[in-house]
């Protein structure tokens, strides 16, 4: 399956590493071109980046057809994260084209480049008017959830706080015995109603975790209804597993018991199956301590689980400086976050992420991601897509938060909601960013003014089409 997306208004998120390609060495774009400069690309802002010598150079390993959600073999060494100052650099090529094949890109470019040449492809789409950029990948879910906490929502609204409802056995725990009374079908068709909105909405790529089961049996329900969704959508989707997500009842008053279970019985059954490429603990006050986190990512690691960590949600809990001790790909939240936290993430593996749409649906703080940015740190964003502290997965509107709350610029806040979260997910070198062998996941925005309009106009239904895997998967 061959696709042409041709006219683009201007092609954002694209690979800028000096001396590589952009375009297969099987594909031919006519005329003769050796030894010949490639046109210089731009930002957002109209400034020149070059790109060096692209047209007559060739990628080393054979593009190969990807199967569902999986990336593509033959990958240049592209840009993993983006960090600090660089963040506000978007580069984008405009009046470009875009050529995806068997699930990856394998050319892009100027328009100019096509003329004269007689490119055939099974599905041409033109863009005129209109941007494309790398889909979104989400990379902090909760998607796969029984019903929802809608009275929660209410009760909120009436004083209480986060803290208070899961006190009198309402969040997690509510959630948890919901899921416990679903079978594991009606957990997948429940779930797959999401995974397809989300899709509509520009996201391409997901984690999904697990957290609502609170018991070993639950909990692998949970994460097999996530290896489902990896079989039957077009999504890439990574798998976390999250028993410390809380305290089940249950176990009340007995913490350290419920630890061990987790140690010794869940994170063994779920490492045995496979099931996921994550371990994540809530490292938070009132939910699990810095010991017991280390004790659980300890543990994972035995099986081949990277830790992910929930930190600094409610207080000042520590996580931060666990989750960089223990090498994690992601700490996520950090709304409190201060000098010392902000030091301990520099220079290490560990990518801040920030969920703007649990600090907006809780009326919390939000995290400082501008100080975060400032002090030279990379910043990803996600949905958080859960039933009780963020109902939504529409990353478009994480943009929207970032940019009018945080005061991220609207190319921060691409960054951040493309290359980073792929980097937090581990998926930075098949994802995020336009580049030849990269999947061809992209979104197609109808016809507006600038990107900085996906931002501004935050309630607008601005997407046109997602393809994923190459192929038109969602129009609008």
């Amino acid at each position: 399956m061959r696709l042409l997306i041709k006219n683009i208004k201007e092609l954002f998120q694209v690979e800028e590493t000096a001396g590589s390609s952009y375009k297969h060495p099987d594909v031919s774009l006519g005329g003769d071109s050796a030894g010949t400069k490639a046109d210089t690309i731009t930002d957002a802002n109209d400034q020149a980046v070059s790109l060096g010598d692209l047209k007559t150079g060739t990628i080393e390993t054979p593009v190969q057809s990807a199967s569902s959600g999986e990336p593509c073999a033959g990958t240049e060494q592209f840009r993993d994260k983006v960090c600090g100052k660089d963040m506000a650099n978007l580069p984008s090529i405009k009046d470009a084209f875009l050529l995806m094949e068997d699930g990856c890109i394998v050319a892009y470019g100027p328009m100019c480049d096509l003329s004269g040449t007689d490119v055939q492809a099974d599905e041409v789409i033109d863009a005129t008017g209109k941007y494309v950029l790398p889909a979104f990948c989400d990379s902090h879910t909760h998607l796969v959830y029984a019903g929802s906490r809608e009275q929660e929502f209410v009760d909120k609204i009436k004083g209480l706080s986060y803290e208070e409802i899961a006190r009198r056995g309402g969040g997690i725990l509510n959630s948890a015995l919901r899921l416990h009374e679903t079978s594991e079908d009606e957990l997948y068709d429940q779930a797959l109603v999401r995974a397809n909105e989300i899709i509509g909405m520009g996201t391409g790529a997901v984690e999904i975790k697990s957290g609502y089961g609170l018991n070993t049996g639950d909990e692998l329900k949970m994460l097999r209804v996530i290896r489902r969704l990896k079989e039957t959508t077009p999504l890439t989707i990574r798998a976390t597993f999250l028993g410390a997500h809380a305290v089940p009842a249950a176990y009340k008053g007995r913490q350290s018991e419920y630890v061990d279970l987790i140690v010794n019985e869940m994170i063994p059954a779920v490492g045995q199956e496979g099931l996921a490429e994550f371990v994540d603990c809530f490292c938070d006050k009132g939910f699990f301590t810095c010991a017991e986190t280390e004790r659980i990512l300890e543990a994972g690691a035995r099986y081949g689980l990277r830790p992910k960590i929930h930190a600094n949600e409610l207080a000042l809990s520590g996580g931060i400086q666990v989750g960089v001790k223990h090498n994690a790909l992601s700490v996520d939240h950090l709304e409190f976050t201060e000098d010392a936290e902000i030091e301990a993430l520099k220079g290490s593996v560990t990518m801040p992420t920030l969920l703007p749409g649990a600090a907006f649906f809780l009326g919390m703080k939000y995290p400082p991601a501008r100080k975060m940015i400032d002090s030279g740190l990379p910043v990803a964003l996600a949905s958080d897509y859960n039933p009780g502290s963020s109902p939504s997965g529409n990353m478009k509107f994480i943009l929207s938060l970032a940019t009018i709350i945080m005061k991220l610029t609207p190319e921060e806040a691409v960054n951040a909601a493309t290359l980073n979260s792929a980097y937090a997910m581990g998926i930075s070198d098949s994802h995020g960013s336009i580049g030849t062998g990269k999947r061809a996941n992209v979104l197609i925005t109808k016809e507006i003014p600038s990107l900085w309009y996906l931002p501004y106009a935050y309630t607008s239904n601005l997407i046109d089409s997602v393809i994923l895997g190459g192929k038109v998967v969602s129009r609008g």
